[in-house]
C-alpha cells in the first residue's frame, strides 16, 4: 500500500513537471515569436524609410533635330528698279502719253514740256555763236596778214603778238558761246521726258499746264522695273552662318492662298545690324507674269541645311555656379553633365556638346539634386513640337 502510493506520488510529480516543462516551452516560444515580430517589424520599417528616402524622377530621351529646318521670315517686296523721273528744264507741261499701270520701254516718252524761255535763250545764244563765230575769223585773217607783214619788217613783233592775242581771246569767245549753245540744246531736249528703263509706271504727279521747274522736289512720274522683284528678309543672327547665296526660298502670299512662288537668295548684307542682331538677306523672285506687286507682304520659307542636332526640354536645364548641366540617370545614380547649347526654340533648346543620343535626362531636377544620388528612375518619352521656328526683323529669338 505504501509502496502503491510512493509510486503514485511520483507518478504525479513526473506529470507536474511535465507540465511545467511544456509551459515553460510555450513561454519561451511566445517570447521568440515577439521578439521576431518586432525584429521584423524593424526590418519592414527600415527598408520602408530607405524607400522613402530615394528621390524619384522623370526620365526622358533627347530628341533628334532635324537634318534640314525651315525658316519663315517676314519679307517685303520691291522692285528690283525703282526711281522717280524728274524735270531736267523749266515751263509747263504740255501733254503727258502715260499713266499709272501703263508698261513702257526704255527710251519710250512719256511727257512733253514746253519751255518758250529756253527756245529764246537758244536762238540768242546761237546768235551770240554766230557773232563769236565771225570775230574769230577776222581776228585770225588780221593775225595772219601782220604775221606776213613781219618778214618784211613792216610792222613790229609787238603788234604781231597783240594781233595774236586777240585771235586767241576771240576763238575762245567762240567756244565759250559753243558751249552754251550745247547746254541750251540739251535743256531743249529734256523737254521730252523718257523712260529710263523697261518698267510700269506706278505713279503720276503732275498734269497739263502744270508749272514746272528744274529744281522742283516733286517728280513728274514714277517707275519700277518688276519683271523681277526683290524681297529683303531679316535673317536671325543664329541662322545667319547658314544663309547664303544660292539658298532656295519659297514665297506665300494672303492673296495667292494654297500658291507658293519660287525664289532664290542672290545676296547679303555680310554683316549683322547691332540694333536687330539680324542679317540683311535679299531674294530674287521672277514675276514674268506680272502676279506680284512691288511693296507687298509675303511669308518667306528658307530651307536652311542645318546639322542634326539633340534637343531636350527647357525644364531639363540645371543652372549652376560651375555653369550649364544637364542631370542624367545610369544606374540609378546621377550623373552631371556640362553641356553647350545652340538655338533656343522656346519650349526646347538645342544641345550642341555634352550630351549623348541614349542619355537619360531628369525632367523637372530639383535644386538639391547632386552628383552620384541614388534616385529611383521612371522613363518617360519627351513629344516633339515640331513647329516650324518664326522669326521677325523685330523681335529676335535669343537677343
Amino acid at each position: 500500500m505504501n509502496e502503491y502510493r510512493a509510486t503514485s506520488a511520483l507518478t504525479l510529480q513526473r506529470k507536474h513537471r511535465r507540465l511545467l516543462l511544456i509551459a515553460a516551452a510555450v513561454a519561451l516560444m511566445l517570447v521568440c515569436l515577439g521578439i521576431f515580430s518586432r525584429l521584423q517589424a524593424q526590418v519592414a520599417l527600415r527598408q520602408h524609410t530607405e524607400r522613402n528616402a530615394i528621390t524619384s524622377v522623370t526620365t526622358a530621351k533627347p530628341m533628334a533635330g532635324p537634318i534640314g529646318q525651315e525658316l519663315v521670315l517676314p519679307g517685303n517686296v520691291q522692285a528690283y528698279t525703282e526711281a522717280p523721273i524728274y524735270a531736267r528744264t523749266s515751263g509747263y507741261l504740255k501733254r503727258w502719253l502715260v499713266d499709272i499701270g501703263a508698261r513702257v520701254k526704255k527710251g519710250q516718252l512719256l511727257a512733253e514740256i514746253d519751255t518758250p524761255e529756253v527756245d529764246q535763250e537758244l536762238r540768242q545764244a546761237q546768235a551770240d555763236l554766230a557773232t563769236a563765230e565771225a570775230n574769230y575769223a577776222l581776228a585770225k585773217s588780221s593775225a595772219e596778214r601782220w604775221q606776213t607783214l613781219l618778214a618784211t619788217d613792216s610792222v613790229s613783233r609787238q603788234e604781231v603778238d597783240e594781233r595774236n592775242g586777240d585771235a586767241a581771246a576771240k576763238k575762245a569767245l567762240m567756244a565759250s558761246a559753243h558751249a552754251n549753245v550745247k547746254r541750251l540744246s540739251d535743256l531743249q531736249a529734256f523737254q521730252r521726258v523718257i523712260a529710263p528703263f523697261d518698267g510700269v509706271i506706278t505713279a503720276r504727279f503732275t498734269d497739263i499746264g502744270a508749272l514746272i521747274g528744274s529744281n522742283d522736289p516733286n517728280p513728274l512720274f514714277r517707275i519700277a522695273a518688276t519683271r523681277t522683284l526683290r524681297v529683303y528678309v531679316q535673317t536671325p543672327q543664329s541662322y545667319a552662318a547658314f544663309t547664303k547665296p544660292g539658298l532656295e526660298a519659297q514665297l506665300r502670299f494672303a492673296e495667292y492662298p494654297g500658291r507658293e512662288f519660287n525664289g532664290k537668295v542672290v545676296r547679303t548684307a555680310d554683316a549683322i545690324d547691332p540694333t536687330s542682331r539680324t542679317l540683311l538677306t535679299e531674294i530674287a523672285v521672277d514675276n514674268g507674269k506680272g502676279e506680284l506687286f512691288a511693296g507687298s507682304y509675303a511669308d518667306v520659307h528658307l530651307k536652311l541645311p542645318l546639322h542634326n542636332a539633340l534637343r531636350v526640354p527647357v525644364n531639363t536645364l540645371v543652372f549652376r555656379a560651375d555653369g550649364l548641366q544637364l542631370a542624367t540617370v545610369v544606374d540609378n545614380r546621377i550623373v552631371m553633365k556640362a553641356v553647350k547649347l545652340g538655338r533656343d526654340f522656346g519650349t526646347e533648346v538645342e544641345v550642341v556638346s555634352g550630351l549623348g543620343p541614349n542619355d537619360n535626362v531628369v525632367l523637372n531636377p530639383p535644386d538639391s539634386i547632386a552628383q552620384g544620388q541614388q534616385v529611383h528612375a521612371v522613363e518617360s518619352a519627351p513629344e516633339s513640337t515640331g513647329d516650324v521656328p518664326q522669326a521677325s526683323a523685330a523681335k529676335v529669338p535669343g537677343k
